[in-house]
């Protein structure tokens, strides 16, 4: 009897770094899917770098900017930061070191994270990551704006520390959805335009001018509020949950920046996060926009046009480079390839993701590990500045988009910009 309890103890002694392990292991892993969740790959890996060790230019009216190493290598990452140094970091933008981030970093709203989700991304930034000894490359921002003492102050001014509280009277799935994209997912950093100071103009949905829009880097962030041109007025639950799982829908296909978006974070979250996050931005009432009629669909002007390219511009280079994947109605074949009839980002009275998706086409969105066949090609070798003003004119009065003309130098401004940041 006295063997028996004896053994009995010697297991479960042996027993106790196991049970400890696996909820090592468990926390570690709940933290890489809520790296996944924040994109945090996407921002802090150059191109054929290695994962989190940072370096990606990003530009600003100053010049560049290039973000950090975070992985735990001890020198030149952040294996010497405490969890308390971590949530610093996450919530107020402010270093080890005590130097203050450019709010490039969305510590605005990472600022929303609650303790439980720090406290695994912490396990998994310190556990799950290879350390990477690479160091940090310095801005490309000229004295004196290169100081970053009035960062103290823009932070006074601009930044709200408290985590996300459940908003009474909504349920669970609309505060979990409400709770990722205000904050790991920290969607208004392009969706939301921002101000004379580069600051969102607002946080939450309490603010009228939240996800209504912005331009980022050369590329306009969509309006996903409930507007019925430019925003997901005419998309249901189901396709909003489509496209962040999937990059397309009946409606658009992702482009620029939302293909890592979609590569790298929602394709990976769970159905319910994604199904939350839906819910959440549907309940949005409609914002920004131009305030024109509701969008009707009428492709019968548009085919004529096509019938008679010699008398247009725009026609003749939409027919030899354009008709065989977005078809002569315009409506494409969706969700392979993208509508341009009623498409939002094609009604959006900003065309700077128009311009520059046909200059620079995009990157391949990858689901499930399978490239998707047919990625917007590149013209900028191929067309002028001058006949991808007239093609892109074509398309936004075609079919019923009503949406204004695109000149010859608003091509160029974003060619030189785009060629400057590669």
């Amino acid at each position: 009897m006295k063997t028996t309890l004896k053994a009995l103890a010697l297991s479960a002694a042996l027993a106790l770094p196991v049970l400890a392990n696996a909820a090592d292991d468990a926390l570690v892993k709940r933290g890489e899917y809520l790296s996944k969740a924040g994109d945090c790959i996407a921002c802090h890996s150059a191109p054929r770098g290695k994962p989190f060790a940072g370096g990606l230019p990003m530009m600003t009216p100053m010049g560049a900017i290039y973000s950090t190493n975070i992985t735990p290598d001890q020198q030149t990452g952040i294996g010497q930061y405490s969890e308390d140094d971590f949530k610093r970091a996450m919530r107020e933008g402010v270093a080890k070191d005590g130097h203050n981030l450019y709010p490039a970093m969305p510590y605005p709203s990472y600022a929303k994270i609650d303790d439980d989700d720090m406290h695994a991304l912490y396990a998994y930034f310190m556990n799950g990551v290879t350390p990477v000894k690479q160091a940090n490359r310095e801005p490309d921002i000229k004295w004196p704006l290169n100081m970053r003492w009035p960062l103290k102050v823009w932070n006074m001014v601009f930044l709200d520390k408290g985590v996300y509280r459940d908003k009474p009277g909504k349920d669970v799935a609309w505060n979990r959805g409400a709770y990722l994209i205000q904050g790991l997912g920290h969607c208004g950093s392009c969706h939301t335009p921002r101000g004379v100071a580069f600051q969102e103009k607002a946080l939450d949905e309490s603010g009228s001018a939240y996800l209504t829009g912005g331009l980022l880097d050369n590329w306009f962030a969509s309006n996903l509020t409930g507007e019925h041109n430019v925003g997901l007025g005419r998309w249901s639950e189901a396709d909003v949950a489509q496209f962040l799982k999937t990059g397309a829908n009946q409606h658009a296909s992702a482009f620029g920046a939302m293909t890592s978006v979609i590569n790298n974070s929602t394709q990976a979250m769970t159905d319910g996060d994604v199904a939350a996050m839906s819910r959440y931005l549907k309940s949005l009432p409609a914002a920004g926009g131009s305030g024109g009629p509701a969008y009707v669909y009428d492709a019968a002007t548009t085919k004529v046009s096509l019938t008679r390219p010699a008398n247009d511009a725009g026609a003749r280079v939409y027919t030899a480079y354009c008709m065989h994947c977005h078809g002569a109605d315009g409506r494409g074949f969706a969700p392979m390839l993208a509508p341009l009839a009623g498409n939002p980002n094609v009604l959006e009275k900003d065309a700077s993701s128009l311009i520059n998706v046909t200059l620079n086409g995009t990157e391949d969105l990858v689901i499930g590990g399978v490239p998707a066949p047919y990625p917007m090609p590149r013209y900028a070798d191929v067309l002028n500045d001058q006949q991808i003003a007239d093609v892109l004119t074509f398309v936004r009065g075609g079919w019923r988009n009503g949406a204004a003309s695109v000149g010859a130098s608003d091509v160029a401004k974003v060619r030189k910009a785009t060629q400057a940041s590669r």
